[in-house]
């Protein structure tokens, strides 16, 4: 992979602990762990708009009831929001619209126990922190931040619990800790990742953080190529 060098595009004011952006047709759709709206910034106007995925919706929401929401992605026309489901109030998914703006919301409980008994999880390790929908398949990322879990991924087909599989996935050291996903995209046959080195053992409580990679993944075999 060859060197290059991040730089500020531009900034966007207004939006608290952004954990997920999705880019499409000159938009950035963002999303925030500690609230539930989804914030829409039109790059062209320097406009940054909210819309509200509850009644009466709030922004930097308190820890302990915080929706967590940390995965975004899109399927057509379709965007989908998901909650890490680290707390029984984080199991929420969103799914909008954008042709009409119709607005879903499901309880992902069931899918989430399903993922932990999958993976051999406890309930204090699940930690979805990436989202990515192509052919009919959910890719769920698990970040392994927590004592004794793994990152990996869950492909998860059409939706259903049945058939759900867990591809455990080992990730580069910093500091002699391992990364662990924070975010994935998907372009081709080809997976970019985030992964942060975090000094915690929970999958609630924040710890330092000693740095994040950016890595590449061969979609089809999970394997890290760069």
């Amino acid at each position: 992979m060859e060197n290059f060098k991040l730089t500020n595009l531009f900034n966007i004011k207004g939006i608290s602990a952004p954990s997920g952006l999705l880019y499409s047709q000159n938009v950035l759709f963002l999303i925030s762990d500690s609230s539930n709206y989804l914030y829409q910034y039109d790059i062209s106007k320097k406009l940054l708009l909210k819309f509200p995925l509850v009644k009466d919706a709030k922004e930097n929401i308190e820890k302990v009831n915080k929706p967590d929401l940390e995965s975004i992605t899109q399927y057509g026309n379709q965007i989908i929001l998901l909650g890490s489901g680290s707390t029984s109030k984080r199991n929420a998914m969103f799914t909008l619209d954008l042709s009409s703006d119709a607005l879903q919301k499901q309880d992902m409980s069931a899918l989430y126990e399903k993922l932990k008994t999958v993976g051999a999880l406890t309930p204090e390790q699940l930690n979805i922190e990436g989202a990515i929908y192509a052919h009919k398949t959910m890719l769920l990322f698990q970040r392994g931040n927590a004592k004794g879990s793994k990152n990996g991924v869950f492909i998860v087909p059409n939706h259903q619990e049945n058939g759900i599989r867990f591809v455990p996935i080992v990730l580069p050291t910093l500091d002699e800790i391992e990364t662990t996903f924070t975010d994935a995209i998907l372009l081709g046959d080809t997976i970019y990742f985030l992964a942060c080195a975090e000094n915690t053992t929970s999958t609630y409580d924040d710890g330092e953080i000693l740095g994040t990679i950016l890595g590449v993944m061969h979609a089809p075999t999970f394997e890290i190529i760069a």
